[in-house]
């Protein structure tokens, strides 16, 4: 990987020959300071910063995170070797604990106290944004609980970093987790998604892969799937195709890295079309304009906003 710092110095573009508005460079960056939020006050409450951190690419950090856990009084951290890899590049020194789902009864107690008594925990998962798919949103929920500041600072995602690569629709969508691990739990897990309009996002492991890709050839056929692996790495492989395709390619070769997976939602059958159309009516005989009643009908269908407006389009071509 490029050296950050030495990137930074050769796009460097001399002060004096950059305004904005008539601004300075230094001018603009006291006013975009300005903007920021706060970081840890020292004599101020407690507080648990929700940090994100790169997936991949140690790049892929916002100044606001690297200020936050600079600053912390403490990091708790989902893989402390993983973290220790990102503290030392940026060469950041506060001091770190471990909280995973095998630590997280008594940790957590002793991170919700330090809490209490002022201190200003960053919490970060392995990789990408705590309390997904991790153990952190116990943290959080304690926290809430005991009314200590929750204080999220966004970046990377494993599942939005593929979403919007995929190709699919984003108009809505949802977010399943890990399918499950035993068959017939899993085969009631696309059973029940059989039949779901929104574009479907979840994580799974290589081990598990063909069998998941298996059962939903067999509840979710035809569908367009997008796979995502190494993402951001030097090994980066997004790849799209339908479930069947998919189950052809890596029937033939070993999946390896942790997958993002995609999946076409459901389309909508003649009943649901027949509903949809007496709902816009209604919508309509009420004074809704089109362009409102298609941003409603996507949100309460599911359906891809372009699908809504040609359907729209459709049915005041109706006699």
């Amino acid at each position: 990987m490029t050296n950050p710092q030495r990137r930074r110095s050769a796009d460097t573009v001399p002060e004096s020959t950059l305004s904005v508005s008539g601004q300075s460079a230094s001018d603009y960056a006291e006013d975009a300071s300005s903007l920021s939020a706060p970081g840890p006050d020292p004599n101020g409450p407690g507080a648990l910063y929700v940090v994100a951190t790169p997936i991949g690419n140690l790049e892929d950090i916002t100044l606001r995170a690297l200020r936050i856990l600079r600053e912390a009084d403490l990091i708790a951290s989902e893989d402390t070797r993983t973290t220790l890899k990102l503290l030392s590049h940026y060469d950041i020194h506060t001091p770190l604990t471990s909280y995973h789902q095998h630590s997280r009864g008594h940790k957590a107690a002793d991170i919700l106290h330090r809490i209490e008594k002022g201190a200003s925990v960053a919490l970060v998962s392995e990789a990408g944004t705590p309390a997904i798919s991790d153990p952190g949103h116990e943290l959080i929920r304690g926290c809430i609980e005991k009314e200590l500041r929750v204080i999220p600072i966004p970046g990377a995602s494993a599942l939005i970093t593929l979403l919007s690569a995929a190709g699919l629709s984003t108009s809505a969508f949802c977010f399943l987790g890990f399918p499950p691990r035993k068959t017939l739990e899993r085969e009631r897990f696309f059973e029940t998604l059989s039949r779901e309009p929104r574009t479907m996002v979840f994580y799974e492991s290589p081990n598990r892969l063909r069998l998941t890709l298996e059962a939903m050839g067999r509840k979710l056929s035809g569908r367009h799937i997008c796979l995502g692996r190494e993402l951001t790495k030097m090994f980066e492989e997004i790849w799209r195709g339908t479930i069947e395709d998919a189950l052809t390619e890596f029937g033939t070769r070993r999946p390896r890295g942790e997958f993002v997976v995609v999946v076409e939602g459901a389309a909508p059958d003649t009943t649901d079309v027949v509903e949809v159309e007496k709902e816009y009516r209604r919508l309509a005989a009420e004074g809704m304009d089109d362009k409102a009643a298609v941003t409603a009908l996507a949100n309460s269908t599911g359906w891809p906003r372009r699908e809504v407006y040609a359907a729209i389009l459709k049915w005041k071509g109706k006699k």
